[in-house]
């Protein structure tokens, strides 16, 4: 592999990630409202106002701020919420695996879900497994996030009552439990994903069919199975990498309202909570958490182009 190319990639990545730290820290600082007096309360006086901006570092200038905010980022310490007075860091740690692991489970889920149906639709264009999976495609991209929940929750839950509505339970402390809670949000984001994952994979799949070296594979006289596999398939992973790779990023801003709908303990209910409370520190941690991992997801889908075709160059 290439490794000044690697270099390049994970210089441009941290260079996203300082751009989008200082963008996240710009909005937060301009959202009106003022964190001294989230603190004390509306009522506070101006002596005890001032004394928390000093105390908290509000009344440096703004580049001050937000070098003393990074350098802290820098070294693990996201500084301290508002309204707990706990450091963050630890919790966005604590929220973290709730996060990913819904997010894994709804990738899981589309691609056991969008690559079978992705493929079987181009090998029959026009018939009525491609029409189905066309319908199913449109209906999934068209239903939103929440009101998917919401359908699978009245469904699976209020009326035929096999699964719990909302919550968590760690993975360590009872699996069955941890399981049952991760149906329903991962199948809401699953299904969503997995349409939108068959209508490329389709696509893709249609163009690599119709290529040349396709029908001279089938000329040879080669079953079906190993044209499809070793010719066709192995020629659309660039194709469907990205695809799965944009789906991973979608599938990570997704899941905040999952979260939302389903209870779910993840870094996107953290974030809205701390929208809530008007927490600025903890708003700050948990949306650079999510944008980083954003930017990595994106980079190891950059890597895996060198693995999946040799013949890519890059200047």
């Amino acid at each position: 592999m290439n490794t000044r190319y690697i270099l390049q990639r994970l210089s441009l990545a941290l260079i996203v990630v300082l751009g989008v730290s200082f963008v996240v820290f710009l909005i937060v600082y301009l959202v009106p409202g003022d964190p001294a007096r989230v603190i004390l309360g509306v009522q506070a006086n101006e002596q005890n106002v001032a004394a928390i901006h000093k105390r908290l570092g509000l009344d440096r200038p703004f580049l001050v701020q937000y070098s003393s905010w990074l350098w802290g980022v820098v070294h693990g310490d996201f500084g301290k919420s508002l309204i707990t007075g706990q450091p963050i860091g630890p919790q966005l740690r604590q929220r973290l695996p709730a996060t990913l692991q819904l997010a894994a489970a709804a990738l899981l889920i589309g691609m056991l879900i969008g690559f079978p149906a992705g493929i079987i639709s181009a090998l029959k264009p026009g018939s009525k497994t491609d029409i189905v999976t066309s319908i199913f495609s449109q209906v999934g991209v068209s239903i939103p996030d929440f009101w998917g929940g919401i359908l699978f929750i009245l469904l699976f839950s209020l009326t035929l009552e096999w699964l719990p509505p909302s919550g968590y339970t760690p993975i360590r402390e009872d699996f069955g439990d941890w399981l049952a809670h991760l149906i329903l949000p991962s199948l809401t984001a699953g299904v969503i994903s997995a349409s939108i994952q068959t209508r490329f994979i389709r696509s893709a799949m249609l163009e690599v069919l119709d290529k040349d070296y396709i029908r001279t594979a089938r000329a040879k006289g080669l079953q079906e199975r190993i044209v499809l596999i070793r010719h066709a398939l192995r020629n659309a992973m660039i194709t469907i990498v990205t695809i799965v790779g944009l789906q991973l990023t979608a599938l990570i801003s997704a899941v905040v309202v999952v979260e939302v709908v389903f209870n779910w303990p993840g870094l996107g209910r953290l974030a809205l909570d701390a929208v809530l409370d008007r927490d600025y520190p903890l708003l700050q941690g948990a949306v650079l958490t999510l944008a980083s991992m954003l930017v990595l997801i994106n980079l190891g889908t950059d890597l895996l182009y060198f693995f999946l075709d040799p013949r890519i160059e890059y200047a």
